[in-house]
């Protein structure tokens, strides 16, 4: 498990993840061509988020960065939430180094969905295959649920589950001082998404910057990476913010 880690996070304990999975959830202007964006951006990320077919089709593309195959589908307007497809032996017939599984704490399906995600981290465990656990209390995609509280509680269940690494989003409104609660309250590694693309760099690489200084040890930045106008541009700023620990201004300037 340790071993697999080490190919997603750098010798600092950081780590740039590339969610690429949105094609099973939303319409995906930006990944037309999955490999090629893979090809242009993978010197700046440390693992790329793929659905199995991705994972297949751009075994070349993928080979130089690690790869952390979706065992589930999600789609905001999924009666289920999530529901589990995928498992420990389709992650090695693709050589992934992780999965990655929805936990939704308060979900009206929550028995199932609690079920499932355990499931994935057994099979997991005895795999030899981290589970990163994104946690988001309710579902997806609704930030007005976020708060400091229902967070800080998803990040904990999914921890106590035997999450390897939990994803969740920074909590809407809070501080970095918000944040560190939750990421006091886990005992593992806590890494967050970006959401909604943005259209403002300065407030992604902020929002970044907070939950670094709260404690977090990468992220996992999916469509404010591909739906920018400058995806390596972009990428290579977050690497710059993660790895070499910049302030937001000298990480604007890695242009």
């Amino acid at each position: 498990m340790k071993q697999a880690l080490a190919k997603l996070f750098g010798p600092d304990g950081r780590t740039v993840i590339l969610p690429i999975d949105h094609g099973t959830a939303i319409p995906v202007p930006g990944l037309e061509r999955p490999a090629e964006l893979i090809s242009a951006i993978a010197p700046h990320i440390d693992g790329f988020v793929v659905n199995l077919g991705v994972a297949r089709a751009c075994q070349e593309a993928l080979s130089q960065t690690a790869i952390c195959l979706r065992t589930d589908v999600y789609k905001p307007d999924l009666p289920e939430g999530s529901v589990k497809l995928f498992g420990a032996d389709d992650a090695q017939e693709v050589g992934a180094a992780a999965m990655m599984h929805m936990l939704y704490p308060g979900h009206a399906d929550e028995s199932r969905i609690l079920a499932e995600c355990s499931e994935t981290i057994r099979e997991g465990i005895f795999a030899g295959i981290p589970t990163i656990v994104e946690a988001l209390p309710v579902g997806l995609g609704l930030p007005s649920a976020y708060t400091v509280d229902a967070v800080r509680f998803a990040v904990r269940q999914a921890a106590e589950l035997g999450a390897a690494v939990v994803k969740t989003a920074f909590p809407s409104g809070a501080t970095a001082a918000d944040f560190r609660s939750v990421i006091q309250g886990c005992f593992v590694p806590v890494i967050v998404l970006g959401g909604a693309a943005l259209g403002d760099d300065r407030a992604l690489l902020s929002m970044v910057r907070n939950a670094l200084d709260a404690g977090a040890v990468g992220i996992a930045i999916g469509r404010n990476v591909w739906q920018h106008p400058e995806p390596a541009r972009i990428s290579r700023q977050l690497h710059a913010l993660v790895h070499r620990d910049l302030s937001v201004d000298d990480a604007l300037a890695q242009g």
